[in-house]
């Protein structure tokens, strides 16, 4: 019967460590889009190089993605974006620290698919603020799919843009997040 009860509590311990995982990928996608309707061409950036880690025990939530890495249709359009609105050379990272505000809500061991809210702060060009958002946590085959869209003033993180260009380039630049999540091996 002692024999039994330590085979339970092993058994229970090692489901509890299992379940309580971490997600990680080095492949993670974030777009950027300034466009306005009066803007002559897309203002769109794309970064597939964004790092995250998501801690399925507490939520814990991290990105970390290099400015550099954003990729424009034009190369003076990227040219603009890494030397004169985002100072890449300054300030070379833009990082996310939160947490998924309603993590019990997420069956990390269960497929399917979970509507979440991302709370935490957002550092760029040196100034970090507080960000909330919606978005989808994707469980499947032990793998986690994470997907958000919000808004940024640019004011809000220091980020000007001239005046000769302000009707073109949207005050609001809308972020979207894809990163396709392996669970992370110790």
């Amino acid at each position: 019967m002692k024999n039994y009860f330590v085979l339970a509590a092993a058994f229970m311990l090692f489901a509890v460590s299992s379940s309580a995982q971490k997600f990680f990928t080095k492949s993670g996608k974030i777009e950027f889009d300034a466009t306005t309707s009066s803007s002559p061409e897309k203002i769109e950036g794309v970064n597939k190089t964004a790092t995250c880690v998501l801690d399925s025990k507490s939520g814990a939530l991290q990105f970390s993605v290099l400015m550099k890495g954003f990729a424009f249709e034009r190369a003076l359009m990227e040219e603009h974006f890494n030397e004169n609105y985002v100072e890449s050379n300054k300030f070379p990272r833009a990082e996310f620290k939160g947490t998924v505000a309603n993590n019990d809500a997420v069956n990390y061991s269960k497929d399917g698919t979970y509507s979440v809210t991302v709370k935490g702060k957002l550092t760029l060009h040196g100034v970090t603020k507080d960000v909330e958002t919606a978005g989808k946590l994707t469980v499947q085959g032990g793998k986690v799919s994470a997907v958000a869209t919000f808004p940024v003033l640019l004011a809000d993180y220091n980020v000007t843009i001239p005046g000769l260009v302000a009707d073109k380039v949207a005050k609001t630049a809308k972020i979207g997040v894809t990163c396709a999540l392996e669970p992370l091996k110790n």
